[in-house]
């Protein structure tokens, strides 16, 4: 497969990958979400006890916190007496609180060391609070850590790692404590974000939900839509069970080409479309040899061995061709013509910022 083919396959499986199509309909639950029903982020400090030589040494905060345990569990240690720790580590735990998240119910958390522990691999997390942005308990975590990563050393230094053994992670392990007021039972609109700003999608559902609601949405920005909203919690979720189902189709992405210029990787939409241009494609070509001689004196004279350069200079242009590509022309066009130049990835990069300047490339130009 040559260069050319295997650039026009992984530009069209990537372009098929960010082509949106537009009559195409889609769930308004896939374009947008409801504000306040959202996902809270939850962070707290813990201790992570059992492991085999793989924790901290003696650090001041680890220390402090494994006095304040054994405290609580009746054990104060003497003044000036410093637990051995290389067998525990601390760690910072992370969660996501879901929306509507009620006490008692159990989400997942993540487990990362903070110091030099070197593992987390059969440890367990002691009960630690979970607390969110207004410094609140919502959560409380305990529980076995599971690790995906493998780390090992040797005495001479060697160490092979797989994956990270020290980040780990406990499904199931918080339980809910406190839940998040969102006010969805009591506001008298409801605002539905879109995730991108698009006048004409946020237009064409406000126009399927007032074919199906009259009199219920209107649409305050590119992103935002108000909804009115009825009395009571389960009239409320029954109206927007049903405008989360309503399928619409969304307006065409704008055109957009990314270029990463380190690996030489193109990726455009199916809405990159091209002015009239002509575009040019050749290489030139410069060899130089170089076959010296040993050139050697007459007999019986006083000459002396000599070294004769002999060089060759050859110069080639190949692929000098020119192809014009029409007004409006489509994806398919433009890989087309590019491939019948013979263009590779990296030469493409240049073209497309050449045809930008050129303002002839009508489609965003995003380069990494």
């Amino acid at each position: 497969m040559t260069r050319s083919v295997r650039f026009l396959l992984h530009l069209v499986v990537a372009a098929l990958a960010g082509c949106a199509i537009p009559c195409a309909a889609e769930r308004v639950r896939d374009l947008g979400t409801f504000e306040g029903v959202r996902a809270n982020q939850l962070t707290g400090y813990g201790i992570v006890v059992g492991l085999q030589g793989t924790g901290d040494d003696n650090l001041s905060y680890l220390t402090q916190a494994a006095k304040g345990v054994t405290h609580r569990l009746g054990l104060p240690l003497p003044p000036g007496v410093a637990p051995g720790l290389k067998n525990a580590a601390a760690v910072i735990i992370t969660a996501e609180l879901p929306a509507f998240a009620k006490p008692g119910q159990r989400i997942d958390i993540t487990v990362s060391t903070l110091g030099k522990a070197k593992s987390l691999r059969g440890g367990t997390l002691v009960l630690a609070p979970l607390v969110g942005a207004d410094g609140e308990i919502y959560a409380m975590a305990q529980g076995s850590v599971a690790v995906g990563g493998l780390g090992v050393s040797a005495r001479d230094g060697s160490q092979v790692s797989v994956n990270v053994p020290t980040v780990g992670r406990i499904a199931g392990g918080a339980t809910v404590e406190r839940s998040v007021a969102s006010g969805f039972d009591l506001a008298p609109v409801a605002r539905f974000n879109l995730h991108g700003s698009d006048f004409l999608t946020a237009s064409r559902i406000r126009d399927a939900i007032e074919a199906r609601f009259p009199g219920t949405a209107r649409v305050l920005d590119g992103v935002t839509l108000e909804l009115v909203m009825p009395s009571g919690s389960d009239a409320r979720s029954a109206l927007l069970a049903e405008i989360e189902m309503l399928e619409i189709a969304p307006a065409q992405v704008p055109a957009r080409v990314i270029i990463n210029s380190r690996t030489g990787t193109v990726v455009m939409n199916g809405a990159v479309r091209l002015s009239s241009a002509a575009i040019s494609h050749g290489k030139l070509v410069v060899r130089i040899s170089e076959d010296p001689a040993v050139v050697q004196p007459a007999p019986l004279s006083a000459g002396a061995t000599t070294v004769e350069q002999a060089s060759g200079i050859a110069v080639n242009e190949a692929g000098d061709r020119l192809t014009v590509v029409e007004e409006g022309a489509n994806l398919a066009e433009i890989v087309d013509a590019l491939n019948v130049l013979g263009v590779g990835a990296a030469d493409l990069v240049v073209i497309l910022e050449g045809l930008k300047q050129a303002g002839a490339l009508q489609a965003e130009l995003v380069v990494m």
